[in-house]
């Protein structure tokens, strides 16, 4: 009987810190002795640079163009701590969906049973986005994902886009879709930034799985073309790193959340921010609840 892989898919905000979020999780894992292949789903094949200290990785979707015969393994990397590293690519500038490298990458591997083949533990997705593109709904619309998380911060924009995913894991839910597993609140160090997401993963039926903060360490690291994990293990940003991954390795339950209608988001939205501008001209004290 095959192993079972757990497949992860995170997805967030472009320019949140989901790949570096991500890329920490596939670095924690490994030391915490899994095996696991990290599959950046991004057009702009990025999703690994820190795995593999900045190392151009071939994606699939060109590599096919070069040779339609493709084997599979041809195109699969090893980062830091025996990761393999994989990046799924585009289709050429301005021609086709940007998600058809997912389900073509995706079908590669099953067809040439590389993901057994290499006796994973793990498969993390990093996916671009929300799922506004449907090709980005892939890991969950057809079930490829086991669980679903988002890394979130407490920015509107960044809030709307996990909204949007809570509302496709709704859709697909009842067809075999994956659930979510929770929100990873990333760059919260302001007490009220961890609120307003509280109140938006209650207001939405979810749950945060871990606070990530704004670290001068994860900056540092990324410059030298590392992760957090392998620039400096004993950090503590790193620490809370391999508890992140810890939780997630444990996770076993996922949920269909309940996204808040676009003009009741804004409303919530609207009432942080006459709460904030209430505890900067001292009306109120602290942020304890939403509104």
């Amino acid at each position: 009987m095959a192993k079972k892989i757990k497949k992860i898919a995170i997805y967030g905000k472009g320019g949140i810190g989901k790949s570096t979020t991500t890329s920490n999780i596939s670095a924690a894992l490994s030391v915490l002795g899994y095996k696991v292949m990290q599959f950046g789903c991004d057009p702009k094949s990025d999703s690994t640079n820190t795995l593999r200290e900045g190392n151009y990785i071939s994606t699939v979707l060109d590599s096919l163009r070069e040779d339609p015969n493709l084997k599979a393994d041809k195109v699969v990397q090893k980062g830091f701590n025996g990761i393999f590293c994989f990046e799924a690519g585009g289709p050429a500038q301005g021609v086709g969906c940007a998600g058809r490298g997912i389900t073509t990458a995706v079908s590669l591997f099953e067809q040439q049973n590389i993901f057994q083949d290499l006796d994973l533990d793990f498969i993390i997705f990093d996916v671009l986005g929300d799922v506004v593109c449907g090709g980005f709904a892939v890991p969950i619309r057809e079930g490829i994902a086991d669980h679903v998380f988002t890394v979130s911060s407490s920015d509107f924009m960044s809030i709307y886009a996990a909204n949007n995913l809570f509302s496709g894991i709704k859709k697909y839910s009842n067809s075999g879709g994956a659930l979510l597993g929770g929100v990873i609140a990333n760059s919260v160090n302001q007490p009220y930034s961890k609120e307003i997401i509280n109140d938006f993963v209650n207001k939405t039926d979810t749950s945060v799985i871990d606070y990530i903060p704004r670290s001068t360490t994860v900056t540092q690291s990324e410059l030298q073309g590392k992760t957090t994990i392998e620039a400096f293990p004993n950090s503590n940003q790193a620490k809370i790193y391999m508890s992140l991954a810890q939780k997630i390795a444990a996770h076993e339950i996922s949920k269909t959340p309940s996204p808040l209608a676009v003009s009741s988001l804004r409303d919530w939205a609207a009432g942080w921010a006459k709460r904030l501008l209430a505890m900067e001209t001292g009306e109120i004290q602290d942020v304890k609840e939403g509104v």
